[in-house]
């Protein structure tokens, strides 16, 4: 009969190791079914500068509280296009080759070009673009897509017109965008149908590169517009600095999508919050990680909107905001 006394000290030992080992295994096992998940994310944009970017993340730390830890159960792969958009195509390949469990797309092209590369990985795409070209519907997408909207182009008539309110003056309005992606173009009808009412006409700005900046600024400058509308894709935020730069120079009020905008010293954003989108979306990865279609996960929109106000950038711009806007706002920076 096997009696413990007379087990040697080696054995012992490798009980002991055998034990751990199975202990481990069967906690990994428990934990997300064994699997460590691998999420692919692509991206227009640049990478980030700072190196410890990922601890400051919304991303990271949304997928953290749901139990998503790098390094544990969660590998992640980012792709990056640093404004060359025609770099998407290979970029999302190399996902799709590395196959990875979800594609999160940041942005209407990164989305579209993800769904050319693949119907098989579902893609949590986050954009402020309508999403008709690319799902069924908002309630049943179908297919491998479903995400994020922050309903943009729909919001571009009101953003114009708290641009009017905060400038009753203006006449003509210069509107900077990206024709190369159909949310863009479609604000901009939706703006110019909505122009007569408000007593403004808009004149189109087009920039499909960062590397156009100057042409579109200087466009600008020659047509002498008495306001600037820009609106916010990956191309036009790569160049917020030079395009804000610019108004302060010119004198030029101007609304934009993000508070970004305003925090970096522009007048005033209308828009919804991209970090409660980016949380928002990752709950939407944590359920297709534990076996949900996308097919039936509804594209969500936001339910609140801010209005945020630069009262220096305003004073700086010589300009006083009527007080009954002031009472609408969300947010006064000061």
């Amino acid at each position: 009969m096997f009696e413990g006394r007379f087990v040697s000290a080696a054995a012992r030992l490798t009980f002991l190791a055998l034990l751990v080992v199975l202990t481990t295994s069967f906690g990994a096992d428990a934990q997300q079914g064994g699997k460590v998940a691998r999420i692919g994310f692509l991206s227009g944009d640049a990478p980030p500068a700072a190196p410890d970017w990922k601890q400051h993340s919304v991303t990271y730390q949304a997928l953290s509280d749901l139990g998503w830890r790098e390094g544990s159960n969660l590998l992640t792969e980012w792709r990056w296009a640093d404004g060359r958009l025609e770099r998407l195509p290979d970029l999302a390949g190399e996902l799709v080759r590395l196959n990875v469990d979800v594609i999160v797309a940041g942005a209407f092209k990164p989305g579209q070009v993800a769904r050319q590369a693949t119907r098989r990985i579902p893609i949590v795409l986050v954009t402020c673009d309508p999403y008709r070209w690319i799902v069924d519907s908002l309630a049943r997408p179908g297919g491998n897509v479903t995400g994020q909207t922050c309903m943009s182009s729909e919001l571009s008539p009101k953003k114009l017109e708290f641009l009017k309110q905060a400038v009753p003056r203006i006449s003509r309005v210069a509107f900077l965008y990206n024709p190369d992606d159909p949310g863009p173009s479609q604000a901009l009808k939706f703006c110019q149908d909505a122009a007569p009412s408000l007593g403004v006409t808009l004149f189109p700005v087009t920039i499909q590169h960062p590397s156009e900046i100057d042409h579109a600024l200087s466009t600008i400058a020659k047509e002498r517009p008495d306001a600037l509308f820009v609106y916010p894709d990956s191309v036009t935020a790569r160049v917020r600095d030079q395009t804000i730069d610019f108004v302060n120079r010119q004198r030029l009020p101007a609304v934009y999508g993000f508070r970004a905008w305003v925090d970096a010293g522009g007048l005033l954003s209308y828009g919804a919050s991209l970090a409660d989108m980016q949380r928002r979306a990752m709950g939407q990865v944590d359920k297709i990680l534990k076996g949900a279609r996308p097919a039936d996960l509804p594209v969500e929109q936001p339910s609140k909107f801010d209005l945020i106000i630069n009262l220096k950038a305003a004073k700086a711009l010589g300009l006083t905001i009527p007080h009954s806007l002031l009472l609408r706002a969300d947010e006064i920076i000061q």
